[in-house]
């Protein structure tokens, strides 16, 4: 399980890459605080059930995090 949260790491790292090469800085550093959020979290070695319990806390806060801006934030 923890080598997924490196993945996780990868992928969010790729994620954060394209969005400096289009000129989104702000979405380009959320990712960068998330692949360096998963990175530790990966050397971390915690139980599974531990890391799963984060995941879905995660999960939990993102999904709630893009409901709100794309229902309230976001311009019609």
């Amino acid at each position: 399980m923890a080598r997924m949260f490196r993945v996780l790491g990868f992928w969010t790292l790729v994620i954060g890459l394209m969005a400096i090469a289009g000129d989104l800085i702000p979405m380009a550093f959320i990712f960068f605080f998330q692949t360096a959020l998963f990175v530790v979290l990966g050397y971390m070695n915690l139980s599974e059930r531990t890391y799963i319990l984060m995941f879905w806390g995660y999960m939990v806060l993102s999904f709630t995090g893009f409901t709100y801006w794309s229902f309230f934030k976001m311009p019609i």
